[in-house]
């Protein structure tokens, strides 16, 4: 039996909704637009038609692209802002609470649906009828709630009761739905069908009408028809960094993750990274002087030259200004717990690799009604916003932690990785990569090792596995470090698939229910 591919999801009807369109001669993109497409329905939390992301993809022949279909800042056309819909809400973690802004107001320009069809336009083989079909029986029929969605839906409660369109979607009778329970989204069923059977233009203009409808000026937000006019995702070259025998491609700026990630696997090999055991004590102290770095890299101004001078990002990932060890900002951020993101990636027979995050924030908490799409709260998130709210001119790309990432070794990939987890991202990708790359441990190993974050002067660690003497230290250094005793959601998900050795294999996140599956003929 010959293997048609492998996926790596974090919810298994998304893995299987994949897995199903390689069964049926679809290639590694039609594979992620199916999965992500049966995550919106199914993982609904953390992805929506309403939100955006990345996609990276291509193979050895044609070479790799970024689809770049984040959100947009709103605004066009408006002589003054109106009265905003704008509102914090509060959400308990438990270990902490973290406020969030929702609303009409918090919506930007949303790119998910026309990126998903642009990709699957470009690079797809099979009918999007074929793309759209396992979404379309689980959003009309009902799916079986993962303990991790229940848990996550669990989360952003306050934010899902804000208004009945949403909160229809998430308690449907009324209460917390549990594991093992059915969910459905009908309304969601019969548009995407209708894209798949349809004209897809005419699907695509109902869509952009019913936001402006209810997410525009007159309802309290600031999406208008000039906005969704002139919306279209973007086709970047991916950022590529050389790391030993591999070239590590990434997304480039406006995104904020590929940089970073670019200038810590430089920072990695200047202090001799993968010289030593991975969970010892002086490897760990390193990395976490490595992640001290990268977070002094993001508070220099980085935001800033992301729009103004994104060749110097690119200067950074290469190795140039880089800054000097040793000079911790004392600046405390906001600990974002959820960071609701979500990431697919994909390796077919033929080994062209696709890797996609998404996110939709943690919703507005208001929906486009008889659609069944939870629009985005990017405009209500602290960390991709950082020189306030409703502070940037209308129509400028937002920037972005997510980063899908594709390794290759003479253009040919050997792996495909991403992840959610807010700014957590690049530690979780940087981690997972270095302990692919320099140290060489296992995929599954390299996956759901023990992780380490650090903002500003703050550290959060996950201690078990550690070698010995290794968590005491880091305490010792950072002693207001936060330490997690068993892996957590908070440190990211990533999903990885690898191609090596004529074997197609892969491995899923526990922390977020990481699901993998190798589909055969």
């Amino acid at each position: 039996m010959g293997i048609l591919g492998v996926i790596a999801a974090s919810e298994p009807h998304t893995a299987e909704a994949g897995a199903c369109l390689l069964r049926r001669g679809g290639n590694a993109v039609d594979a992620i637009v199916a999965a992500k497409l049966a995550a919106t329905v199914t993982e609904l939390p953390l992805t929506s038609l309403g939100g955006g992301g990345a996609c990276i993809w291509g193979d050895a022949d044609d070479g790799y692209k970024v689809l770049d279909f984040f959100a947009a800042t709103p605004g066009r056309g408006l002589a003054s802002p109106p009265r905003l819909d704008f509102a914090p809400v509060t959400v308990d973690f438990g270990r902490t609470t973290q406020v969030f802004h929702v609303g009409r107001a918090a919506a930007a320009v949303p790119g998910e649906l026309v990126g998903l069809l642009e990709l699957h336009r470009r690079a797809g083989r099979v009918p999007l009828r074929e793309v759209v079909a396992p979404a379309v029986a689980w959003a009309r029929d009902g799916f079986t709630v993962s303990p991790q969605i229940a848990m996550i839906i669990s989360l952003v409660a306050p934010i899902a009761r804000r208004s009945p369109t949403v909160a229809n979607l998430f308690f449907p009778r009324g209460v917390l739905p549990q594991a093992g329970d059915r969910l459905s989204n009908p309304d969601l069923g019969d548009f995407l069908y209708a894209l798949g059977e349809g004209d897809t233009d005419t699907h695509v203009a109902r869509y952009w009408a019913a936001l402006v409808a209810n997410f525009g000026p007159a309802q309290g937000g600031l999406i208008t028809a000039e906005d969704v006019a002139a919306y279209a995702p973007v086709i970047r070259a991916p950022l590529r960094v050389g790391f030993g025998p591999y070239t590590v491609l990434t997304n480039p700026p406006p995104a904020a993750g590929g940089g970073l990630i670019g200038a810590g696997l430089r920072i990695a090999e200047r202090l001799g990274l993968g010289e030593e055991e991975f969970l010892s004590r002086e490897q760990q102290l390193k990395m976490a002087a490595l992640l001290a770095t990268v977070s002094e890299i993001r508070q220099a101004g980085y935001d800033h030259r992301l729009y103004a001078d994104p060749g110097s990002i690119l200067d950074l990932a290469a190795g140039d200004g880089i800054p000097a060890w040793g000079a911790r900002t004392q600046t405390l951020i906001a600990e974002n717990q959820l960071g609701a993101t979500t990431h697919i990636s994909v390796i077919d027979a033929d080994r062209m690799a696709a890797a996609m995050t998404t996110s939709n924030g943690e919703g507005c908490g208001e929906a486009l009604p008889g659609l069944g799409i939870h629009v985005n709260n990017f405009l209500g998130e602290d960390d991709i916003n950082p020189s306030g709210f409703h502070h940037r001119a209308a129509g400028t790309w937002m920037s972005t932690m997510m980063s899908p990432t594709i390794v290759v070794a003479g253009e040919r990939p050997c792996f495909a990785l991403g992840s959610g987890g807010s700014n957590r991202i690049r530690s979780a990708i940087l981690q997972s990569l270095l302990n692919l790359l320099a140290y060489r441990r296992p995929l599954k190993e390299a996956v759901n090792a023990p992780r380490l974050h650090v903002e500003g002067a703050r550290l959060w660690f996950e201690s078990h596995g550690l070698g010995a003497g290794a968590a005491d230290a880091l305490q010792a250094a950072w002693p207001a470090a936060t330490r997690f005793d068993e892996a957590s959601l908070f440190f990211g998900g990533v999903n990885c698939v690898a191609s090596g050795h004529g074997h197609l294999y892969g491995a899923g996140d526990r922390r977020r229910g990481g699901v993998v599956v190798v589909t055969e003929q």
